[in-house]
């Protein structure tokens, strides 16, 4: 691309006063750009006035100063960090993980006041977003960025000015001329790591693990110019010291920073009791995942100076604040063992039996292992010490071994040949990841058949969960699906703890069920690789159970487009005599809603394909799925290049991020319950 050059003035005199000018200019856009997320000029216009400073800089090399802008990235790569000691030790708040360990802090500070003030005092407190990142250390002479240090061992730091100059929203000079010790931390937006890692995607590197490691290995690079290419960022939260009066209270000084020129995050709040510091907690504990960076606590500190000063330090920690940390989203755990679940369909999966371990808010002790090829990847073994993981609304999964912790009495798990929940062996499905029952009717996989055929997804038969199917299979009143609509008040009336009121409920509601649409019927039946959005899907595209059981391989894969896995289970299904026989007598019992189409002016989601994730707040996962599909949308679990929207609830997971890298549009509940109007 070639690029304009400008004229630069032969006059010195004329060159260094447009110098300043664009110093100053370049510096405003930067804060407006960088600390305060605004912009009066497009990008592209701020670059065209970096060129021309540089190009000025470069006709005229004695007019650089340390301060300008041109010097974010500059001179060869660093052969190592030099230490430096602290001028104001860098301490770590203790942590609080509970509403009590919240409320005794809150009655320590209290207590110790008292005793040093000499009368009771009730403090205020500040309450800040904790950011997962590295802390730093600047130091400014006279208004001037002059050194930029690690946190180290509190006492003792190291040298990172030449890299966090590189970062925009750090002002390399103060809106005044004093000295200054600040204290923030470096991140990575979750934007930037997603482009990050995209960019090491194409160019087949291997991703990064999460953004906290890559600001803490950025800042430790030898060579400015690596870092400057990673776009960090920086929140200042603290003064350590400074030349002039140190203002009256934690908000106060925050505001100063601000003034100062800093970025400062915006969501502090000044809370007058400990209640209100507990409510702001879990109000930020439900939103964390909708910044654009990690969260992971609320940092509280007693808001008025004077008190903080009365509080003091103990020798590990400030007595005036705490972290009040969000429930881990990782922890380490044991593998105590390994079991074999079998499914609905006769796949046998492996699943950890943990130490029961709080991930993300809930006491966890399952974890699945997906299949043979998962366990050998991860090379777990029972006994191991594992990592776990959650996010958002991610079921719990172990991401790796701490490999470290093995003692040797560590013992590899071997797939058995022989289950007993199948009642026989078990065999790998070729081409596939799975084992499976080769009995097919084995007794735990017919019971979760009848679990997911009675379940939302399928009837939805109210109170007619896992614990009735029990005791129905049991009682052997009950040995193939149809044999549920053949039962009476009398037959339910012989299962323990069914009284006649009972019993004439759980009739009343089967009888309720016995109209179904077609998408949820071929859901109910368990046909192997058909979840429930094919099966909606299939429903949509064939309209009519005829019309399905009669398809052959060809009508699926071409009138629906599956593929020839899916296209091949719905044959052999279909063909299979005793689901043929089971079809017949189903049909004896209910009514299938066959073709009911919804009109085209009511079809204003048509071509429109939605993923949710999170938690919804006023609706059920399912009412949402149906309102989308009478709508004409279309729903899918993973999203892609073809996805329209992605609905992000409450603690949104994984699928969130990878909509943002895709440039898939998201909506919140309620933009997206206004759509459904």
């Amino acid at each position: 691309m070639n690029v304009a050059k400008f004229a630069i003035s032969k006059n010195k005199k004329d060159a260094t006063e447009r110098l300043a000018v664009l110093r100053k200019t370049i510096d405003y856009h930067r804060y407006l750009y960088h600390v305060l997320d605004q912009s009066e000029i497009s990008p592209e216009a701020l670059d065209s006035l970096k060129r021309e400073l540089v190009e000025i800089e470069t006709a005229y090399p004695e007019l650089v100063t340390p301060d300008s802008p041109s010097q974010r990235v500059a001179g060869a790569p660093l052969k190592g960090f030099k230490k430096v000691a602290h001028t104001v030790p860098q301490w770590s708040f203790g942590d609080a993980f509970t509403e009590d360990d919240m409320r005794e802090f809150d009655t320590r500070v209290k207590r110790f006041l008292k005793d040093s003030l000499g009368r009771a005092v009730f403090p205020t407190y500040t309450c800040e977003l904790k950011i997962d990142g590295l802390k730093v250390v600047l130091t400014y002479k006279e208004g001037k960025l002059a050194l930029a240090s690690t946190r180290g061992d509190g006492k003792v730091g190291e040298d990172v000015t030449m890299n966090v100059r590189t970062i925009e929203s750090v002002p390399l000079i103060l809106t005044k001329s004093i000295t200054l010790v600040a204290e923030g931390e470096v991140f990575m937006s979750k934007r930037e790591f997603e482009r990050q890692n995209n960019e090491r995607a194409k160019k087949g590197e291997e991703l990064f693990a999460n953004p906290r490691n890559i600001a803490a290995g950025s800042i430790r690079q030898l060579d400015p110019r690596i870092v400057a290419e990673r776009h960090l960022d920086v929140f200042v939260y603290d003064i350590g010291s400074i030349s002039e009066a140190i203002p009256e209270s934690q908000i106060a000084e925050l505001e100063l920073l601000k003034e100062l020129g800093f970025k400062v995050n915006t969501h502090y709040k000044l809370c007058k009791n400990i209640d209100d510091v507990i409510a702001y907690y879990h109000a930020w504990k439900n939103k964390k995942d909708k910044q654009d960076y990690w969260i992971d606590g609320v940092v509280i500190k007693v808001n008025e100076k004077e008190y903080q000063e009365a509080l003091g330090y103990t020798g590990k920690a400030p007595r005036f604040g705490i972290a009040f940390k969000f429930p881990a989203e990782q922890v380490t755990t044991v593998v105590e063992d390994i079991v074999l679940q079998v499914g609905r369909t006769g796949v046998v999966t492996p699943v950890a039996h943990l130490r029961p371990v709080s991930v993300a808010g809930s006491v966890v002790s399952r974890a699945t292992l997906h299949n043979e090829d998962e366990i050998k990847r991860l090379d777990v073994r029972v006994g191991d010490t594992v990592i776990l993981q959650k996010a958002g609304d991610v079921i719990p999964d172990i991401v790796a071994v701490v490999k470290e912790m093995r003692t040797g009495k560590e013992r590899p798990y071997i797939f058995p040949e022989y289950v007993e929940d199948c009642g026989g062996p078990i065999e790998r499905v070729p081409g596939q990841v799975a084992y499976r029952c080769v009995n097919k009717n084995s007794f735990a996989q017919k019971r979760r058949l009848f679990y997911y055929f009675v379940s939302k997804k399928g009837f939805d038969i109210d109170g007619c969960g896992p614990k009735v199917i029990d005791a129905l299979l049991d009682a052997e009143l009950m040995g193939n699906l149809d044999d549920l609509f053949t039962l009476t008040v009398g037959d339910v009336l012989t299962l323990p703890r069914f009284a006649e009121k009972s019993a004439e409920n759980l009739i009343e509601s089967i009888n309720n069920a016995r109209t179904i649409s077609l998408g949820k019927f071929l859901t109910a039946l368990s046909i192997p690789h058909v979840g429930e959005e094919t099966a909606h899907d299939l429903a949509d595209s064939f309209g009519s159970i005829e019309k399905l059981r009669t398809a052959s391989l060809e009508d699926f894969t071409a009138e629906y487009g599956v593929g020839e896995i899916v296209a091949r289970a719905l044959v052999d299904w279909f063909s299979d005599p005793h689901h043929r026989a089971l079809l017949d007598r189903l049909l004896e019992y209910v009514h299938i809603e066959e073709g009911k189409k919804t009109s085209s002016k009511d079809q204003k989601l048509s071509g429109m394909t939605f993923v949710l994730t999170g938690t919804l707040t006023s609706l059920e996962r399912d009412e949402a799925k149906e309102r989308i599909r009478i709508l004409g949308g279309e729903i899918s679990e993973s999203v892609s290049s073809k996805t329209t929207f992605v609905v992000a609830g409450e603690n949104p997971g994984s699928k969130l991020a990878k909509a943002r890298s895709l440039g898939v549009s998201i909506l919140t509940e309620s933009e997206f319950l206004k759509m459904l109007r």
